[in-house]
């Protein structure tokens, strides 16, 4: 489902706009002090003229290490990527 979402940030002093894709992947455009709709809607047009279908083997990776996540804060564990 594409859709642009602009969030209040930081004290409500700044906006955060991110974009999603027809794959639901989320692209974050950055934070603003000020909208200018036609410049979020030329970079949204733009990553959805561009965007892909997410790699099955990523998928699956993607999917493995959050299980490992998971079970790092189910056992007590503080995660970590390293």
């Amino acid at each position: 489902m594409r859709q642009i979402k602009i969030t209040k940030y930081e004290g409500n002093t700044h906006y955060s706009v991110y974009v999603t894709d027809s794959f639901g992947q989320e692209h974050h455009l950055g934070y603003y002090n000020k909208i200018y709709e036609a410049s979020v809607e030329q970079k949204a047009e733009e990553i959805w003229k561009n965007e892909q279908a997410p790699c099955p083997e990523q998928e699956l990776e993607a999917k493995a290490i959050k299980a490992m996540i998971d079970l790092d804060i189910k056992n007590g564990r503080t995660p970590s990527l390293d």
